[in-house]
């Protein structure tokens, strides 16, 4: 066979193509085509004209057929022939062969190449295999033999389509043992989807997307998998794929990739590879690695962004093991490999690297040794720009101590990387992207834990494992040391540490196992504040906030709690938080528990106790001023005073005062029980009163019980009797709301005895006037009248008008209940035009709502509701929400009587979505109550009137 004048080529893995010299050259009419794809499916092999005739005439008569299989050859030949020096198209014995070397098909180009990868990859040349199967891969541009319908060609297409994905998916077995699985999992997703009964490419997608981090989309592949041949097969998956949904499922470590396959040769240059080994327990963060080597890009040319990426995060957090597990996985996109550099800017017991020590560790990496280091650090910098200028380089500078410390080591070539890991947020760093990492959540570091521990033992035990998992709070280190006690003793149960662990006391000297300590490592980032000029204030700060035991941390609180003015405090809140031994929110801060224990041992290690007492009462006044402040707002009596060191913080409105309290919740229920258990009776007593009306503002009073009872004792104990009776009236109030009428009863007649006790008998109007209510809501109410009548003869008007409305408002409840309807109305009406007078902005609504329930009794449907809608806004208005949920509820009520179903449906939404805000119902509560069509009230409205 003579060699071609041009380079003649023929294409049919996608849309027909003839070739010469990359020009497309003409062939019309289908059967030419045929005979020519034919011929070209076993280029430079004899082919029987029989075999041509049948495949491409099919049913004619030979004669005829053989006859114009001559004349296609012959066209075939005046086409092609300008393109060859001999006869393109040569006649057999037999048939017909194309004179055409068969890496001229694209078909048999790409099988050819597909056997090579596979031998290669059985000789170990995974590199070679790669590059091979790449090769052949990207000779397929669409549908094999398209637009050829005979069944031969059918025939012929559904083998190669068959070989194109079983080389596709050979490729991806060689990827996924080079550690590509991110790539592999982002190129067999369309691949899965497009064929959803092929179990091998499930599993490979399976497998990749669990090393990538991501298992729950593993099981999802295998589920999607599993129903389509469910439904299309009725087959459930093979053994192969339901052994590896399982092993998903318990995080097997099989599964994990032991080790990257590399290929390397003599003549290669040297390529740095200095990363220490990934962590086989790497788990999660599956967000984070993506976008870091999406962050990290291509190497080997300019940036599309910045070329430096910073992990920040707080010790323990696990930043260098994202950052090793991260330069594994785009290792080979660097064609002069990986440095690497630990800057020890955090490391228990070890100083951080100067520049120039960091400096000398690069250059030497870079082939630089001895004197031909320069000494002077400028002189260094200088010298490791120009040795990197030219060069593809990742450079990891692992726990980086700050800026300082690092500008030197940037290097300057286009085509290098920098990975930083840091506490600091390296904020004044140019050029750099930043990621700040955070503990793991509780399905995330419920696995590592399994990989750290044994699967078996977390199943066997899965609630101590539970526990420990959230007494570590997600951080990495932490469940590294628990990891490495349980490994060290498999005679110990996880029931026996997590109760050791739950003791706070203890759980610092627990969570330090051979060279790993939370406590050390926490200490790294106190003291490196200490040494600092600018973080004595922060350093200083740390243990003081170890002495509250609060959720959060706010400026003005810390601001007492130091006695500092407020920009010194939030000066040192944000440097504790540059240190990450804070976390930040809104307007506030809020310690880890493993920091905050930390905190506190330092407090009572460093801190003198007159200097802890006095800072903890400053910070309780704080809370208990500022109660007082916002009382007022919402329209309620000034509280009890006692001494107080300081001011709180002052209000401009109603509003303010509102959001002060939505946002302070948390802290004030835990202000106020640690000072319960504090050395001041007066103030935590006083605490403990301040939170009433506020949160009963909120609808969160019933929540309170506990503290109440607290309270009483502490009352008693100190024999301030006023108090004492104050808090058990707030005591019956709290169990009325709750439905719990009896055992509120027995505590509001107490009440009453303490009161007399206290020398105060008119301030019994509140605990009879409850009183009144209760029996209200029992239906006695004969009873409840006369509790009324005597709650209302105790009330001086004059002196107290906002009592004297109150009890007049709750007979009307009784008026109505009695069948009273006139009486019930007419007193409403006269409290809807007193109350505004004498009442507090808050409950100006409160009297429209009674009057709308006096005419929906008294079936005035109508008038009902243009009541209720006033209540509605006037509450929604002063955001007393609680009140503002319950005329919602009996609003929608009567909407519905009325046959207006879509409006009451909105009324009925607009109080489930109230009382859910308040946490007064968990979501599933209330998705449960609005699953009927006509909904049941809940309980809570219920309980009150």
């Amino acid at each position: 066979m003579g060699a071609l004048r041009m380079a003649l080529e023929i294409r049919f893995l996608g849309p027909w193509q003839v070739l010469a010299a990359d020009e497309p050259v003409q062939l019309a009419g289908h059967r030419r085509i045929g005979v020519l794809a034919r011929l070209a499916l076993n280029a430079g092999q004899v082919v029987h004209a029989e075999r041509i005739l049948a495949d491409i005439w099919g049913d004619s008569s030979a004669a005829t057929a053989a006859k114009q299989l001559h004349i296609v050859v012959s066209k075939l030949r005046h086409a092609l022939g300008p393109h060859s020096t001999e006869e393109i198209i040569q006649t057999a014995p037999g048939g017909y062969r194309l004179a055409l070397e068969p890496d001229r098909v694209d078909a048999l180009l790409f099988l050819r190449l597909a056997r090579r990868a596979r031998a290669a990859q059985a000789q170990g040349g995974s590199a070679a295999a790669d590059a091979l199967f790449r090769a052949a891969l990207r000779l397929w541009r669409g549908e094999a033999l398209a637009g050829l319908t005979a069944p031969w060609a059918r025939i012929e297409a559904t083998r190669l389509e068959e070989e194109h994905l079983t080389v596709l998916e050979d490729h991806a077995d060689l990827r996924l043992a080079a550690g590509d699985h991110h790539a592999v999992a982002a190129d067999l997703a369309g691949h899965v989807r497009a064929h959803p009964l092929r179990e091998r490419p499930a599993a490979q997608l399976m497998l990749a997307l669990y090393r990538a981090g991501r298992p729950s989309e593993a099981l999802a592949v295998y589920q999607d998998t599993r129903r389509v041949m469910v439904a299309e097969l009725g087959l459930e998956p093979g053994a192969g794929l339901r052994r590896l949904h399982q092993a998903v499922l318990v995080k097997d470590p099989v599964l994990d990739l032991a080790s990257p396959a590399r290929q390397v040769t003599v003549s290669e240059p040297y390529i740095l590879a200095e990363l220490p080994a990934d962590t086989h327990a790497f788990t999660a963060r599956a967000a984070e690695v993506d976008r870091l080597c999406a962050a990290l890009g291509p190497a080997g040319g300019p940036t599309h962004g910045p070329p430096i990426t910073v992990i920040d995060g707080p010790g323990g957090i696990g930043k260098s093991a994202l950052a090793v597990h991260v330069a594994h996985a785009v290792a080979a996109r660097f064609t002069d490999g990986v440095s690497y550099v630990n800057l020890h800017g955090s490391t228990p017991g070890l100083d951080p690297l100067t520049p120039a020590q960091a400096l000398r560790h690069l250059l030497h990496s870079l082939g630089l040794d001895g004197a031909a280091v320069p000494a002077d650090p400028g002189e260094a910098a200088a010298r490791y720009r120009s040795l990197t200028a030219t060069r593809s380089l990742l450079v990891i500078l692992d726990n980086a101590r700050d800026v300082h410390q690092i500008r030197p080591l940037i290097p300057s070539g286009a085509g290098c990387r920098v990975l930083v890991t840091s506490r600091d947020p390296l904020a004044t760093l140019d050029n750099a992207r930043r990621l700040h990492l955070g503990a793991l959540d509780a399905a995330d570091a419920a696995a590592l834990l399994s990989r750290l521990a044994g699967p078996d033992r977390v199943r066997a035990e899965p609630e101590a494992a539970e526990r420990i998992v959230q007494l570590c709070g997600g951080f990495p280190l932490a469940l590294r040391i628990v990891g490495a006690r349980l490994a060290a003793r498999p005679d110990r149960t996880l029931a026996d540490l997590a109760g050791r662990l739950a003791d706070a006391t203890r759980r610092l000297d627990l969570l330090e196992y051979a060279d790993l300590a939370i406590r050390a490592s926490i200490a790294v980032s106190h003291h490196h504040l200490r040494e600092e000029p600018a973080g004595r204030d922060a350093a200083h700060l740390l243990p003081l906030l170890g002495l509250l035991d609060l959720p959060t941390h706010t400026p003005a609180a810390t601001a007492a709690l130091t006695g500092w003015p407020l920009h010194r405090a939030e000066a040192a809140l944000e440097r504790l938080q540059d240190a990450r031994l804070l976390e930040p929110g809104p307007g506030r801060y809020r310690f880890h528990d493993l920091v905050g224990l930390y905190a506190r041992e330092r407090a009572h290690q460093d801190l003198p106790e007159e200097e802890r007492t006095t800072a903890v009462r400053r910070a309780l006044h704080h809370y208990l001023t500022t109660l007082w402040l916002a009382s007022p707002m919402l329209g309620r009596d000034a509280l009890p005073r006692c001494p107080v060191e300081l001011p709180g913080t002052s209000f401009e409105d109603s509003a303010e005062a509102e959001r002060w309290i939505q946002s302070e919740r948390d802290n004030l229920l835990a202000a106020a029980q640690q000072a319960l258990s504090g050395p001041d009776p007066a103030t935590a007593v006083g605490l403990v009163i301040g939170l009433h009306w506020p949160f009963c503002y909120q609808g969160w009073h019933t929540q309170l019980a506990e503290v109440y009872a607290h309270a009483i004792e502490v009352a008693d104990r100190i024999a301030a009797w006023e108090d004492k009776a104050q808090l058990r009236s707030f005591l019956g109030w709290v169990y009325r709301d709750q439905g719990r009428h009896d055992i509120a009863i027995a505590h509001l007649k107490t009440a009453l005895t303490d009161w007399d006790r206290a020398g105060l008998p008119r301030r019994k109007a509140g605990a009879l006037n409850n009183l009144g209510v209760i029996h209200t809501l029992m239906g006695r109410l004969d009873d409840a009248h006369a509790y009324l009548e005597s709650a209302f003869q105790l009330i001086d008007e004059a002196e107290r008008p906002v009592g004297s409305v109150v009890v007049r408002n709750n007979r009307v409840h009784v008026y109505y209940r009695q069948g009273r309807f006139d009486e019930a109305i007419a007193e409403a009406r006269r409290l809807v035009e007193l109350w505004p007078k004498v009442g507090p902005r808050s409950d100006v609504g409160t009297p429209h709502g009674s009057l709308g329930d006096a005419y929906r009794h008294a079936g005035r449907l109508t008038e009902a509701v243009d009541s209720y809608t006033t209540a509605v806004r006037l509450l929604h208005e002063s955001g007393y929400r609680l009140k503002e949920a319950i005329s919602r509820w009996w609003l929608g009520t009567t909407l519905h009587d009325l046959g207006r179903h879509g409006e009451a449906r909105k009324q009925w939404e607009g109080s489930i979505s109230l009382l859910r805000d308040a946490h007064l119902l968990t979501p599933q509560e209330a998705t449960e109550i609005l699953a009927r069509p006509v909904p049941e009230t809940p309980q809570l409205i219920r309980n009150m009137l």
